[in-house]
């Protein structure tokens, strides 16, 4: 089940945003085989939620062997998904051209940070570092404290690895009028920028200074933040409409009136004082009961740890538990085409045998490849 039942992707192995992309895949019922190194056979791993949903066939790249067996899985796959610097699979022999002549319908993925050309293309960096240069880096924090660190939520996977499942469904729906495949050049700098947009508009207009902690979505403004409460926990607001402040400054025990004009920033910290002030009076869990069924843009401030128990993730069902770790569950969600419940995490080279059957290889050639080192494969019940 699953809207991308029958797709079959062939994932080269890596860490961060190309894994991710597999998995948003994997999750909406892509059939996705990892293509793991040797040397990883065996050894333990803890990015479960970055392997789940999929099968692992152990190749070593560097063996000419190794990229004639992956180019027999690419012959029968829709896409590739890669994130080496880029030259690499060029070098290896599973560049675009090659795959292309093996399969001119494959759909080919690059995830990279800087992108597969300009001057920083060979560049080593991070998630960090690719956000650092969007503007969005220096946009978040509080005045005079230096950039916060926003996970590695903008570049590594909303701005890399979503960025990268959007691109290969795009080209998939272009293949269906053309048959022909494409690649896809998902860049982080490129995605993290995309995310930007709204701030460089609001930029432009006047709406928004490059002083962090000073404008309305920043932290800047004293409904739109997060304040500390008397057992050091700390909930949220977010009441950017007049309706939703009116009801925040009730509920808070505040007149209203005392809080018109609520677009001078002249006034904004003083009344972020006032309202700390208040909510330090109650305990975190106090201020959930007293927001209970109030409109009013709340919700507490909820660890890794909690975030799962919350009654409304709960009632969802937006968590589950594989291989003993909580983690989300397959989203979006569709009615006729339900995503199919997640797998444990493959180890690396555990259907090697079975994925090799699959693409072809005679039994007598998937030994000579086993016994050569070319391929892997995970002992039974390892």
């Amino acid at each position: 089940m699953g809207p991308l039942t029958g797709l079959k992707v062939v994932e080269i192995g890596a860490q961060g945003p190309g894994p991710f992309c597999a998995t948003v895949l994997a999750d909406l019922g892509a059939e996705v085989v990892r293509v793991d190194r040797p040397a990883e056979v065996g050894v333990p791993f803890d990015d479960h939620l970055l392997r789940r949903s999929r099968t692992s066939v152990a190749v070593d790249l560097k063996d000419p062997q190794g990229a004639d067996v992956v180019l027999r899985l690419v012959e029968g796959a829709d896409v590739l998904i890669e994130g080496f610097r880029p030259g690499v699979m060029e070098r290896l022999g599973l560049g675009p051209e090659v795959c292309r002549e093996r399969n001119p319908g494959l759909v080919y993925g690059r995830m990279t940070g800087w992108g597969q050309d300009g001057p920083l293309a060979q560049v080593a960096g991070h998630d960090i570092n690719y956000t650092a240069i969007t503007g969005a880096l220096a946009a978040i924090g509080r005045p005079g404290a230096g950039p916060a660190i926003p996970l590695n939520l903008i570049s590594d996977f909303g701005g890399g690895g979503m960025l990268l499942a959007v691109g290969i469904l795009a080209a998939l729906h272009a293949r269906g009028s053309t048959s022909l495949g494409q690649v896809v050049d998902a860049a982080m700098v490129d995605g993290a920028a995309t995310l930007t947009g709204i701030f460089y508009g609001l930029r432009e207009k006047g709406l928004w200074t490059d002083v962090p902690g000073t404008n309305w979505l920043d932290g800047g403004t004293h409904f739109y933040d997060t304040y500390e409460t008397a057992d050091g926990r700390h909930v949220s607001f977010g009441a950017v409409e007049p309706q939703f402040q009116q009801a925040l400054y009730e509920t808070l025990g505040l007149d209203p009136a005392d809080f018109a004009d609520p677009g001078d920033r002249t006034l904004w910290p003083q009344r972020k004082k006032r309202i700390a002030e208040v909510v330090r009076t109650r305990t975190r869990q106090e201020w959930v009961e007293a927001f209970d069924g109030v409109d009013a843009c709340f919700a507490p401030v909820l660890t890794l740890e909690e975030a799962p128990r919350h009654p409304h993730y709960v009632a969802r069902g937006s968590f589950v538990e594989l291989d003993g770790v909580t983690q989300p569950a397959p989203s979006p969600r569709f009615d006729r085409t339900p995503c199919p419940a997640p797998t444990r995490a493959a180890r690396p080279g555990e259907h090697t045998r079975q994925i090799l059957a699959g693409a072809g290889f005679p039994a007598g050639r998937i030994e000579q490849l086993l016994d050569a080192g070319v391929v892997a494969a995970a002992p039974e019940g390892a």
